[in-house]
């Protein structure tokens, strides 16, 4: 539990994860070839849980994998799994609680702004009920990490080039020092409420190394919520689909030029973006308004939304500024 041995001199920082720490739980993992820790947050007092999809995962597989969770005043209970997102790397989880549990307070991921102050709580190699502070870094980064569903991915880092196929993920950016058994912890305000899920973070590259840089990124609150809901309702997440082959459009072909938008290569036929009338060698610079410089970017954006839902695309095609509207399908489909 948070300690606080003096009232008198209680600080942003005690404030705040007095108030979240009731709702963060530290989870532990065993399968046939391996085991682990994480963290996770509680999102109804009946016991689900929200966590990373690569903590519930061992060599790629949720199968046969066996859970326990510690909850804050002590208590544990063997966990299922209710569903898992490999797409942008959440899970879902379930205890059965002797007491009702603290559900986490979701703030509105979408009014941080760079410089807010933030505390990570969780697990970091295994040190349960750790607080660390930093700030808000950056918004609306995206990053490759290894997909859950790799065998051989690495746990809280980034995807190394050679650690199986590569997700895409629209982060926040944080300077609180975040470390593996973070994963899955809590990301919240200075009022104690939820703005994100710590899941990467950036290494130096080497063992001696390797840990907290400074450069930690958690998926934003909102987006979390919203996958956590679907899967407790139906077990699964669904993502949006665009139906385009993109690549970077760069600033020059020299090797020397930065990604300035993205260039649609290929239409599916039938798929969205042929639907809604994007044409190959349009330029995407932006989608819902929010800055897409990468293909990585483009693609983690669209995954983030649910299939169905409506996107408005900003493009440049033969010099001219223009922009529709776009109806996402189904990923899974």
């Amino acid at each position: 539990a948070i300690v606080v041995n003096n009232l008198e001199n209680v600080n942003w920082v005690t404030g705040a994860s007095a108030t979240a720490a009731p709702s963060v739980v530290t989870i532990r993992v065993a399968g046939v070839s391996g085991g682990g820790n994480g963290s996770g947050v509680i999102l109804s007092s009946d016991g689900y849980i929200l966590t990373n999809a690569h903590v519930v995962s061992i060599n790629g597989t949720t199968a046969g994998v066996r859970l326990s969770v510690r909850t804050n005043d002590g208590g544990v209970f063997r966990a299922q799994l209710v569903g898992a997102d490999p797409t942008n790397d959440l899970a879902v989880i379930k205890i059965e609680p002797t007491k009702p549990l603290t559900p986490i307070s979701f703030a509105d991921s979408a009014r941080i702004n760079v410089g807010d102050q933030v505390v990570a709580i969780g697990a970091p190699l295994g040190l349960e009920a750790t607080v660390t502070r930093g700030i808000i870094s950056a918004l609306n980064r995206t990053i490759q990490v290894a997909s859950s569903e790799s065998p051989d991915q690495s746990s809280l880092e980034f995807w190394s080039g050679n650690a199986g196929r590569p997700i895409n993920l629209n982060v926040l950016q944080t300077d609180a020092a975040i470390n593996p058994g973070n994963s899955g912890g809590a990301l919240v305000n200075d009022k104690g409420e939820l703005v994100g899920i710590n899941v990467a973070i950036a290494t130096a590259g080497s063992f001696a190394q390797g840990g907290n840089i400074g450069v930690g990124f958690a998926i934003p609150a909102n987006l979390a919520k919203r996958i956590a809901e679907e899967i407790i309702t139906t077990g699964e997440a669904s993502h949006g689909l665009l139906g385009a082959l993109v690549s970077d459009a760069m600033s020059s072909e020299d090797g020397a030029g930065f990604p300035i938008g993205v260039r649609v290569v290929e239409l599916t036929p039938g798929g969205a973006a042929e639907l809604a009338g994007l044409k190959p060698e349009d330029i995407i610079t932006s989608i819902n308004g929010k800055a897409v410089t990468t293909a990585g970017e483009l693609t983690a954006s669209v995954r983030q939304e649910p299939a169905g839902s409506r996107v408005k695309i900003d493009f440049i095609r033969d010099g001219v500024k223009q922009s529709l509207e776009v109806i996402l399908q189904d990923a899974e489909e």
